[in-house]
């Protein structure tokens, strides 16, 4: 019985696809090596004969004939009338060769000896699945939602490896079920109680770097080269790219014709609004184009201090802003400037359609301003809060809030 487990774990380490014949060979070599040597106290005579196609093996043991009466160590001389045991024709000084059993080792070094292949097995397996992943750090890989936790989810690749996608590592509108197919990058490989912990990405700048490389063959074939990348998961991002050949538009080939690249890219990132820039060295100019699609009027530059007053007519001030500020919140990660906004006239007479607002009040308030005739932001101003209250369905608290928003667009 032991034979025959010892056997089947053999069978199993020799059908491992990721372990390559020579380390095979070496481990399985080793694991007998250390048998023999608490058996016998030395491995230096011995010959093991492993057969990697059979899954099988055997074991010779090298002993010198000596005089019956001068054995000094038994596990490598053999005394002449025992030699002769095995052929009359033995003579003192030859080497006499003969098979060990596994069966001589007794039942308890047979398991030993299965319990120590299948660690080895086992550990050659995680050192293999460690260096296949760290290898691929960067890399996008897809794979099955196993099981969804509340902080993690579960996802096994093509061959049955586990990987995991932290909750701090989803795009916000991310939602799997077990059985979904999931896109990902691999952002870091750790062994964490001698087990490969492999952790996935899918809000890294470097996914959507690679998922530009998937859908853009200029950018696998290195004619167009992604500069930087900045994005708020799920909600907007900026890319910047740059051709070294004139003949190339980086930006309309990154998007593609009627936007066919870079939908694909869209609906993979849950909608993640993104703007493709075009690289420049110019600084004024590559922040006229980070804060796309607001129009400047000027710039000015400190680049001491790596900041850069931005000057706009009052109507692109909020596109220049844009939802929630994530617009000149990117554009200043992506030039490395901290960006300030300044209206070009700080003239209060001057007036903003309330329509300049829609960022930041929602649209059922403009609607109730609109209804009691307010189209302009001086127009609401020119009210008091009492009036808009009688006037309006809105409640007291929304309307300062309102009135606070429009007042900071004159400040």
């Amino acid at each position: 019985m032991e034979n025959l487990n010892l056997i089947e774990t053999f069978s199993e380490f020799k059908e491992l696809k990721n372990i390559d014949r020579v380390t095979m060979m070496s481990v399985l070599e080793d694991v007998f090596r250390g048998m023999l040597l608490k058996k016998y106290g030395t491995d230096e005579n011995f010959d093991i004969i492993i057969n990697i196609d059979k899954g099988d093996f055997e074991i010779w043991r090298n002993r010198e004939v000596v005089e019956d009466n001068e054995i000094e160590d038994a596990a490598i001389q053999i005394p002449l009338k025992k030699a002769k045991e095995i052929d009359e024709d033995y003579e003192v000084g030859e080497e006499v060769t003969d098979e060990v059993k596994l069966g001589d080792f007794g039942r308890r070094a047979i398991l030993a000896l299965r319990q120590n292949l299948s660690a080895r097995i086992m550990e050659l397996e995680k050192n293999h699945l460690y260096n296949k992943y760290k290898d691929r750090i960067g890399d996008v890989v897809t794979g099955e939602v196993y099981q969804v936790w509340k902080r993690e989810i579960l996802i096994l690749d093509d061959e049955g490896n586990e990987l995991i996608l932290p909750k701090t590592e989803q795009i916000p509108s991310d939602y799997f079920r077990k059985g979904d197919t999931i896109r990902a990058v691999v952002v870091k490989v750790d062994m964490r109680n001698a087990n490969p912990l492999i952790i996935l990405s899918r809000t890294s700048p470097v996914f959507l770097e690679r998922l530009f490389e998937l859908e853009v063959p200029e950018i696998f074939d290195g004619l167009i080269t992604i500069k930087k990348i900045v994005r708020v998961p799920g909600e907007r991002a900026k890319v910047a790219v740059e051709s070294y050949d004139e003949r190339i538009d980086p930006v309309g080939a990154c998007v593609g014709m009627k936007g066919s690249r870079i939908h694909g890219i869209v609906r993979e990132l849950k909608n993640e609004n993104i703007d493709v820039i075009n690289y420049t060295n110019n600084v004024q100019l590559f922040i006229t184009r980070a804060l796309s699609p607001a129009k400047i009027t000027s710039i000015k530059l400190d680049d001491e201090e790596k900041r850069a007053e931005v000057y706009l007519q009052p109507k692109e001030v909020s596109l220049a802003i844009g939802k929630g500020g994530l617009n000149i919140k990117l554009a200043s990660q992506l030039s490395g400037y901290e960006i300030d906004v300044y209206r070009e006239s700080d003239e209060y007479d001057e007036d903003v359609n309330l329509e300049e607002f829609a960022d930041e009040i929602e649209s059922w308030v403009l609607d109730e301003l609109k209804a009691i005739g307010c189209d302009t932001a001086k127009s609401v101003l020119n009210l008091s809060v009492e009036d808009l209250v009688k006037r309006t369905d809105l409640e007291e608290e929304t309307i300062k809030d309102l009135v606070n928003v429009l007042k900071a667009e004159f400040e």
